[in-house]
C-alpha cells in the first residue's frame, strides 16, 4: 500500500504565500507523475501543476508565473509553493502520484485526503 500525506494548508489572505507538501510512503520502487489538483465548491477537479521523474513541469494558466511545483525523488516528496495567491485559487488542494509499487513493479496511482487553501480578499 501506499499513502500519501499532503500538508501546509491553511487561511492567507490574497497577495500572500503558502507552500504545501506531499510525502508518499509505502511499498514504492519509483515515482512518476507526481502532480497537485484542486476542487473549488461546486467545481471540477482540476489539475493545477505536474511534475515528471525527470524534472518536468506544467501548469494550468490561471497559476503561470505564481506557482511553482517542485520534488525530492530521494524523499518521495513534491512540493507546490504558491506565491500571489488569490481568492479564486481557494479550493481543497490534492497530491496525487503515479508510483510504481513493489514487489510486483506495477504502476498504480494514488490520491492524498487533501488540505484546505483559503485566500481572504
Amino acid at each position: 500500500q501506499v499513502q500519501l500525506v499532503e500538508s501546509g494548508g491553511g487561511l492567507v489572505q490574497a497577495g500572500g504565500s503558502l507552500r504545501l507538501s506531499c510525502v508518499a510512503s509505502g511499498s514504492i520502487f519509483s515515482i512518476n507523475f507526481m502532480g497537485w489538483y484542486r476542487q473549488a465548491p461546486g467545481k471540477q477537479r482540476e489539475l493545477v501543476a505536474s511534475i515528471t521523474s525527470d524534472g518536468s513541469t506544467a501548469y494550468v494558466d490561471s497559476v503561470k508565473g505564481r506557482f511553482t511545483i517542485s520534488r525530492n525523488n530521494a524523499k518521495n516528496t513534491v512540493y507546490l509553493q504558491m506565491n500571489s495567491l488569490k481568492p479564486e485559487d481557494t479550493a481543497v488542494y490534492y497530491c496525487n502520484a503515479e508510483t510504481v509499487r513493489l514487489p510486483l513493479f506495477r504502476t498504480e496511482a494514488y490520491w492524498g485526503q487533501g488540505t484546505q487553501v483559503t485566500v481572504s480578499s
